[in-house]
């Protein structure tokens, strides 16, 4: 059996473990407290901590972690305003509930 071949029980590779660390690590570090009694991530502290944004984002989303309401648009300001309307705005920051950092 090659290293290649080598999976935990759960079908995953053996070297999935370690990832999973490193990213609750950075989170842990990244996240501050939320008034929810979970912890709250900036999207930008993801992004420019230099991690894997996409395998951060998925473990996220994995230990339940919800993107935080956004405020809701500004009013469009008159019959000649030429902005455009955001349709569905990136969430800036995202909510993870008190047991997934533990």
């Amino acid at each position: 059996m090659t290293p290649a071949d080598e999976t935990d029980p759960e079908g995953t590779p053996g070297d999935a473990a370690p990832a999973d660390e490193a990213i609750r690590g950075l989170i842990t570090r990244l996240a501050r407290p939320h008034r929810s009694g979970g912890r709250v991530i900036e999207r930008a502290a993801l992004l420019s901590a230099g991690a894997d944004f996409r395998s951060a984002m998925a473990w996220i989303e994995a230990h339940g972690g919800e993107p935080e309401a956004t405020a809701p648009a500004a009013p469009r300001r008159g019959l000649y305003d030429t902005r455009p309307a955001a349709a569905d705005p990136t969430p800036l920051r995202f909510v993870l509930p008190a047991t997934a950092l533990r």
